[in-house]
């Protein structure tokens, strides 16, 4: 963004500087409680850097509760966990034009390494938290896979799992928050593909539909201040980037799900509002650039964690349109699914994630993204597939692409996905309905943290029309825990239980090796 649209540095600062300064006792008498409410997070994990966050939020879902003013907060950093080791200790600013949240980034670390952390403010001090630098060095890594985390559906329980596994880091694809109104508690029961499906609501959410920031911010305060959900940010770094619920249902670039009832300037002031929003409750390195009603928020990215280099994808901000319509699970091909232009992630992000995998000298290579990126089929061959299109079978030539630059002698593939609430491991084959044609990788897909599958009736009629799909299951929540070494990987399907029960039980339904595969 050009330097005038910008205020710099140290126009910031100074604006910053001229606000009141809070001080303890402010903030005490305006909530009477410990600010940090929202636990503490850390991110962005390089070999010589992380991202620690948190926010003071002494009334959380009133838009934080604290005064309008700056405040300073302290930071601890120790090497070891009973944090007799101080590493290092600073101050930081923050204010209520960013909702008083705080990202530090914690540069000069040595790679592959533990380190906890807390923040203080006063006499108040948050819980701790652990996290860990990546390493090209490490010789295994331990990874999560998380999306979907519906708050009235379910509890996190598997986030309370995910926790105690103290992975290396938690890859969450998207959906951490869904923007819906109020529900009803209870059993409800609605018809999905001509079937009746019967799901339970759990709890309510704090408002109806989000649009403004302020409601935003509501909604992101609600589902941090779960204690499994603030447990699994405090046992490990994360990456994470939007799919659509954190902003509107199958928005597609500047386009929004329901364009006769959001004009596009509604919409951009939503999308503005939403980024903002995820920003202020994400451990992630940069904000959002803003140019008037312009809004970007830098999500895609490569990590590197010893055997695997992951490539975190972003396929909402970047995409074309869905194409074909919305028939829900799929829908028929049309002519437009075969535009060349047609993309997922931008041409420009295209082109930085073909490059990296050409020059990888990893042994897996992985792309974290938000949707399927193997095909599912609706139909029974030989009629063209009828298919999801927000998914990558939407936009099949940009996949294609992709899978010809993988079998171009890119070591290992995976993807990594989420979105459709339901655990799949499937084959990515040359030609992507073709079974019969060269293995390229495999798509292992997470079922959700919470969110119902009310469509697994569906996906299950048509498993014999994908012989590709090694598994399937969209009766169960949880996520997936991946063991990776030099020449193996090994993803456990774990699921919860009981989805209505905070405490509930996890467990491994199956564990998948892509050797074997």
């Amino acid at each position: 963004m050009d330097g005038d649209l910008m205020f710099s540095r140290r126009d910031s600062l100074l604006a910053l500087m001229a606000l009141p300064l809070l001080t303890p006792r402010d903030v005490f008498a305006a909530g009477g409680v410990n600010p940090f409410t929202l636990g503490v997070a850390s991110g962005a994990p390089r070999p010589d850097s992380v991202v620690l966050w948190t926010r003071l939020a002494v009334d959380p879902l009133r838009g934080g509760g604290m005064p309008r003013g700056r405040a300073e907060v302290r930071w601890t950093v120790w090497q070891d966990a009973e944090r007799r080791r101080v590493l290092r200790e600073g101050r930081t600013w923050t204010s209520d034009a960013d909702a008083h949240s705080i990202h530090v980034k914690l540069d000069g670390l040595q790679p592959g390494r533990e380190y906890w952390y807390q923040f203080s403010f006063g006499d108040a001090q948050s819980t701790v938290g652990r996290t860990r630098t990546s390493s090209a060095a490490d010789r295994t890594a331990k990874l999560a896979l998380a999306s979907c985390n519906a708050w009235e559906s379910g509890h996190f329980a598997a986030f309370a799992d995910m926790a105690e596994w103290t992975p290396d880091c938690v890859i969450h694809v998207g959906d951490y928050i869904y923007e819906g109104g109020i529900g009803r508690l209870g059993l409800n029961t609605r018809k999905v593909g001509g079937r009746d499906v019967t799901s339970e609501t759990v709890r309510l959410h704090n408002s109806p539909e989000i649009k403004s920031l302020w409601h935003y911010r509501n909604r992101y305060a609600l589902y941090k201040g779960d204690p499994s959900l603030q447990a699994a940010h405090a046992a490990a770094p994360w990456i994470v980037a939007m799919d659509d619920h954190e902003i509107d249902n199958n928005w597609a670039g500047d386009m929004p799900e329901d364009p006769d009832q959001q004009t596009l300037l509604e919409f951009k002031v939503r999308k503005l509002a939403a980024m903002k929003a995820y920003y202020e409750h994400m451990p992630i390195e940069r904000p959002p650039a803003i140019n008037g009603l312009e809004a970007s928020l830098p999500m895609y990215g490569a990590f590197r964690f010893g055997p695997a280099l992951v490539h975190l994808l972003d396929t909402r901000q970047f995409r074309s349109d869905q194409p074909c319509g919305q028939g829900f699970p799929g829908d028929a091909a049309c002519e437009a699914m075969n535009d060349p232009a047609l993309t997922m992630t931008g041409r420009e992000q295209e082109r930085w994630l073909l490059d990296s995998l050409k020059r990888s000298d990893a042994a897996f290579n992985v792309l974290a993204s938000q949707t399927w990126f193997a095909p599912y089929r609706y139909n029974a061959p030989p009629e063209a597939p009828r298919v999801n299109m927000d998914q990558w079978d939407g936009y099949g030539v940009q996949r294609q692409r992709i899978i010809d630059a993988l079998a171009d002698g890119v070591s290992n593939p995976v993807v990594l996905s989420g979105d459709w609430h339901a655990a799949a491991a499937m084959r990515i084959h040359q030609r992507p309905f073709d079974a019969r044609s060269a293995r390229v990788g495999h798509n292992f897909c997470g079922t959700s943290v919470s969110s119902n599958c009310p469509w697994a009736g569906a996906l299950e009629d048509a498993k014999s029309f994908n012989p590709h799909a090694d598994y399937l299951d969209g009766t169960k929540r949880g996520y997936i825990r991946s063991t990776v070494g030099s020449g193996h990987w090994v993803a456990a399907f774990r699921t919860v239980d009981a989805p209505t029960d905070a405490a509930s039980r996890c467990s491994t339904a199956i564990e998948m090796r892509t050797r074997d595969l």
